[in-house]
């Protein structure tokens, strides 16, 4: 099969395209025809060797952990699945190796959900890392009906869907980008305010009584500022920051839930969540995706196509 792959850790010049082995079926998993697979920030900082110390990597790698495809072979103890069936999901393994960046991948069953009716295959991509993210911070923190919810970095491909859950769920929704990004949080249904310097008077006057829980998905000055306006201090979550726990919080590292996963589908078919998708390349110029990420700045997530979209 072609994909995408690696041999030694480095920048997205590392990354090569050409063939590699087709994947084995385990008796717990099914094979996936990749329609389109999506970069998260943590794909290039695996590919960098920054995450060497905490996952085995078997080179060659071939990365993403991202899917959108069509099943053509379960495995065979699988019943959840059949042929022919389209699925989405959050490919996170224990080692680093065989990922989604390819013509087909073997996927365990725990990691997959049906992928919604309604969006195409590039938009179903973006959906498990980073819209699973956003679902189980959201959980972590207890949003819901009446709470004022800030979301840090709103823009970004994380904040994007939590944007849109917590405001699904009820909630009122304040989020922080720069002010290009601020018609768009409007639009997406936020509250926008700038980051940085100030922003603790604009909380202030945003939400006078204060905020009933805050996720982060950015880290930095601008997280612990807006814990001084938080009533209760356990309910915050950050995946960029580690020390949130250290005041109360939670820190987030997403699992891979094929219930959280299917909620999400569904409020994705309900047209309560749309995925936002900035950019998509074809899988050969997946080291250009990679740099558009690098580069940051992106409204919602980038998308890597593999073969003709139907």
């Amino acid at each position: 099969m072609k994909a995408v792959f690696y041999e030694q850790y480095g920048s997205p010049d590392v990354l090569q395209y050409g063939e590699q082995p087709d994947p084995k079926v385990g008796p717990d998993s099914v094979l996936v025809d990749v329609r389109a697979a999506s970069v998260n920030p943590v794909d290039w900082k695996i590919t960098a060797g920054y995450l060497d110390g905490a996952l085995p990597t078997y080179f060659p790698v071939i990365p993403g952990w991202d899917v959108a495809g069509v099943v053509v072979q379960p495995g065979p103890s699988v019943t959840e699945f059949e042929a022919g069936d389209e699925v989405i999901g959050y490919l996170r393994m224990d080692t680093v190796g065989l990922g989604t960046f390819a013509e087909q991948v073997a996927a365990p069953v725990r990691t997959l959900a049906r992928k919604p009716r309604n969006v195409s295959w590039a938009e179903a991509a973006t959906m498990p890392l980073a819209g699973l993210t956003a679902y189980q911070s959201l959980q972590a923190v207890g949003a819901g009906e009446g709470d004022t919810v800030l979301v840090h970095n709103g823009a970004g491909g994380v904040g994007t869907y939590a944007i849109q859950i917590a405001k699904a769920w009820g909630a009122r929704v304040l989020a922080t980008a720069s002010e290009k990004n601020h018609e768009f949080l409007r639009s997406l249904g936020a509250e926008p305010l700038t980051y940085g310097e100030g922003l603790t008077e604009r909380l202030r006057k945003a939400a006078p009584d204060g905020l009933d829980a805050v996720v982060d998905f950015v880290g930095g000055d601008d997280r612990v500022a807006s814990l001084e306006h938080l009533k209760d201090q356990k309910r915050a979550a950050s995946v960029a920051d580690v020390a949130a726990k250290d005041t109360g919080g939670r820190y987030i590292f997403v699992r891979a839930e094929p219930a959280d996963l299917l909620a999400l589908t569904e409020l994705v078919e309900a047209g309560r969540v749309k995925p936002v998708l900035a950019e998509t390349f074809p899988l050969e110029r997946a080291a250009d995706a990679f740099r558009s990420s690098i580069e940051g700045h992106v409204r919602g997530k980038i998308a890597v196509t593999v073969g003709e979209q139907d």
